[in-house]
């Protein structure tokens, strides 16, 4: 008698991990690092790397949810197919029970180790990726990306929190990722346009079409490199951080035009791999020139 996939093989370490979306937790932890640094103030450095831990985890957290709630969608792509709830390599069951193992962990830890505030902010990432990201805008509305990109973008806020009380200098931040996540995930989005209908997920470039879509990255991108001036007229850096904003930031918006005269999809990665690439150059340059002061 033949056996199912997930009744014939066991589960690893390896396949748990990659419940977490490690490449997407990756980004986060670095922006939520940024949020951190930046603030003013002082925190012990045993508590710093458990802000960051706690980050990291609720992050994991809400991946390991979403590849739950979003496992038979995810079967019917080829993007996706071959998740470990997609393909019943982990059962669904425990991919449930380990997200909210985890979720619960990393919202607790950070109450009791770094903050109230900064804890109460990570469960509403959590919950807003989940309950409405996941749950209620990604298969009912195009603008899906653009709403729920705020859970994207909160790790920086939750990472000054962990340090200091939030003025306008954290949300800059956020509105930074906020922007630059729908360019991000639009370019990508566009090679799977026949997927996404087929899985009847209304993202943008199926339901607004391919040149819509092409229109709307090179607005976001260029609202993304217009907000990332921001760090710098609220002081929180200086000349070396505006001119890598402006010079890596005018790149982004080139190539999201190239994207938009090219008729070749596949010039989307190129924009796709750009943008994390400039996000990652934009937080790092934030980061060394830091002029954050006290009071």
């Amino acid at each position: 008698m033949i056996t199912s996939q997930e009744n014939t093989i066991t589960p690893c370490v390896k396949d748990y991990w990659q419940l977490l979306k490690p490449r997407v937790m990756s980004l986060v932890i670095f922006t939520g690092f940024c949020g951190l640094w930046m603030a003013p103030g002082h925190t012990h450095p045993i508590l710093a790397l458990t802000a960051i831990l706690c980050i990291a985890l609720g992050a994991g957290a809400a991946g390991c949810l979403n590849m739950w709630y979003e496992r038979d969608i995810d079967k019917r792509m080829i993007r996706t197919m071959n998740r470990p709830t997609a393909s019943g390599l982990i059962h669904a069951d425990s991919a449930l029970a380990f997200g909210v193992i985890l979720s619960i962990l990393s919202i607790t830890l950070m109450q009791l180790a770094v903050n109230t505030f900064a804890a109460a902010l990570l469960a509403v990432t959590i919950g807003f990726y989940i309950g409405i990201y996941t749950v209620l805008l990604k298969p009912n509305t195009p603008q899906n990306i653009v709403i729920g990109g705020a859970a994207g973008a909160l790790p920086p806020v939750i990472g000054w929190a962990s340090v200091s009380s939030l003025d306008l200098r954290p949300w800059s931040l956020f509105l930074i990722i906020l922007l630059w996540t729908p360019a991000h995930f639009w370019a990508l989005a566009l090679n799977y346009t026949k997927e996404y209908a087929e899985a009847k997920l209304p993202m943008m470039p199926n339901i607004g079409g391919i040149k819509k879509t092409k229109k709307l990255i090179i607005l976001y991108a260029t609202l993304t490199v217009i907000s990332s001036i921001l760090p710098y007229i609220l002081k929180m850096a200086g000349e070396i951080y505006l001119g890598c904003a402006l010079i890596f930031g005018l790149g982004f918006i080139y190539l999201t035009i190239q994207l938009y005269k090219s008729d070749d999809l596949s010039s989307g990665i190129k924009v796709f791999a750009y943008s994390i690439f400039y996000l990652f150059i934009l937080f790092a340059a934030l980061i060394s020139d830091k002029k954050v002061t006290y009071g």
